[in-house]
C-alpha cells in the first residue's frame, strides 16, 4: 500500500491498517453471499465487456434478458462486428444511452481490424477502443484477465466515501481522483477479479443509497460512516437542479397503408433510432400547431390531423418530455430529407423491426392496444 492516498483522505496508518485487513473478509462474504449472474460464470472477456457496457445506468434485472439476447445473437467480438448497426440498435431497443451500443459497434469493428479479433489485454490498447473509459478498461481487464486495477463505479464511490466518511463531494476532481487511489490502494494483488466484484456487490445489495444493511457488511467494524452514527450521510450530494420538461408534437402518418418514419442522426441523442416525426410544442402555439409546423419544417410533409392519442410521458437522464401522439393522413407533396435524416414509409408490421426510442414505442403499443393489436392493418402502427 502507498501512502499518498489516504493521506489526501486524513487517513491515519491505523486506520490504514484496519481498512486493508478488513478485506479478506469481504472476499468471503463476496463467495458465500454474492449473487448468481450470468456475466459471472464466464473469463470471455467479450461476454463481460458486454455486460459492463450494459450495466452501466442500468439495474442488473433490466440487463439480464438483454445480455442473453445479444450473446445468441452476437457470440463474439467478430460478429458484432459484422452486424449492421442496425440490427445492434434493435437489439440494444429500451437499454437507453444508446452511445454504448453505437461505441460498442465502433469498438469491435476496431478490435477485428486492429488486433486480429483478440480483445487486447494490454490496459492502454484497451482503453484507446471507442466508448472505452477508466471504468470499463479496470472492470473488463480485471475480470477477464486479473489485471491488478481497481474499478470505481458509483456503488464502490459509495462505499469509500462511507468508509472514510467524506466530508466533501466525491464527483470534483480533486475528491475523485483520491478515492480512485484509495480504491487502488485498497487493491489486494492478485485478487482484482474477486475484488472488484466484491465492491460492486457490497454496493449494490447491502451499502446501497437508503436503509443500509450496515448489520450484516463484512466492513461495518471498519466503515466511519457507519462509526459516526449516520452512514446515510455519504457520499454528500449535490443539491439538486430542476429537470427541463419539454411537450413534444408527434405524427403518426399514414398514406396508402403505410407510415413515416425518419432516421435520427447518429451523432446526437438516440442517434441511429428511427422515430414518428415532430418537434417541441413552442410557447404559444398548439400541439397541432407545432405538429403541423414541424411536418412542414423538417420534411414538407402536408397532413390532415384527424386523431388525438393519449399523451405519453417519458423521462431521459437530464430531462423529461411528454409527448403528444396525433394520427395524421398525407395529403400529398414528396417528403424531402429532413436535416440529412432518412426517412421511409413502411408498413405497420414492419414498425418491429425498426429500433425506435422508448418513447416512441410506447405510442406504438398504445395504438396497438387501441385497435386490438392489430398491427397489419393501416392506422394501427
Amino acid at each position: 500500500m502507498t501512502d499518498a492516498p489516504v493521506a489526501f483522505l486524513g487517513l491515519d496508518p491505523e486506520t490504514r491498517a484496519d481498512l486493508f485487513a478488513a478485506i479478506p473478509g469481504l472476499h468471503r462474504w463476496y463467495h458465500t453471499q454474492g449473487r448468481d449472474l450470468p456475466w459471472r460464470r464466464t473469463t470471455d472477456p467479450y461476454a463481460i465487456w458486454i455486460s459492463e457496457v450494459m450495466l452501466q445506468q442500468t439495474r442488473v434485472t433490466a440487463v439480464v434478458p438483454y445480455y442473453h439476447r445479444w450473446l445468441a445473437r452476437l457470440p463474439t467480438v467478430g460478429a458484432l462486428a459484422e452486424a449492421p448497426l442496425e440490427e445492434v440498435l434493435k437489439l440494444w431497443e429500451g437499454l437507453g444511452y444508446y452511445s454504448r451500443a453505437r461505441n460498442l459497434h465502433r469498438a469491435a469493428r476496431a478490435v477485428v481490424e486492429d488486433w486480429g479479433g483478440t480483445i487486447p489485454a494490454d490496459p492502454d490498447a484497451f482503453a484507446a477502443l471507442p466508448g472505452v473509459g477508466t471504468y470499463t478498461t479496470a472492470a473488463v481487464l480485471s475480470i477477464a484477465f486479473g489485471a491488478d486495477l481497481a474499478v470505481v463505479d458509483g456503488n464502490v464511490r459509495r462505499v469509500l466515501c462511507r468508509l472514510v466518511a467524506l466530508e466533501a463531494d466525491p464527483r470534483r476532481a480533486p475528491h475523485a481522483a483520491a478515492l480512485d487511489r484509495l480504491a487502488q490502494d485498497l487493491l489486494p494483488v492478485g485478487t482484482a477479479a474477486d475484488h472488484n466484484q466484491a465492491m460492486m456487490e457490497l454496493g449494490a445489495t447491502l451499502c446501497t443509497p437508503k436503509v443500509p444493511g450496515c448489520s450484516t457488511c463484512p466492513l461495518t467494524a471498519v466503515c466511519s460512516g457507519r462509526a459516526l452514527g449516520d452512514p446515510e450521510r455519504y457520499p454528500v450530494r449535490r443539491p439538486r437542479t430542476a429537470v427541463p420538461h419539454h411537450d413534444v408534437a408527434l405524427g403518426i402518418v399514414f398514406h396508402d397503408g403505410r407510415v413515416f418514419i425518419d432516421r435520427r442522426p447518429y451523432g446526437g441523442l438516440l442517434g441511429g433510432l428511427w422515430e414518428f416525426p415532430g418537434g417541441k410544442v413552442e410557447p404559444g402555439e398548439t400541439v397541432e400547431q407545432a405538429l403541423h409546423r414541424e411536418l412542414a419544417e423538417e420534411f414538407g410533409l402536408r397532413v390532415r390531423i384527424d386523431t388525438a392519442l393519449e399523451p405519453v410521458a417519458h423521462a431521459y437522464s437530464h430531462f423529461k418530455v411528454t409527448l403528444h401522439p396525433r394520427l395524421c393522413t398525407y395529403l400529398g407533396r414528396e417528403p424531402r430529407v429532413g436535416e440529412g435524416n432518412p426517412w421511409k414509409w413502411v408498413t405497420p408490421a414492419a414498425l418491429e423491426d425498426h429500433p425506435m426510442p422508448r418513447g416512441n414505442r410506447k405510442v406504438l403499443e398504445q395504438l396497438q392496444r387501441s385497435r386490438g393489436d392489430d398491427r397489419t392493418t393501416p392506422g394501427t402502427g
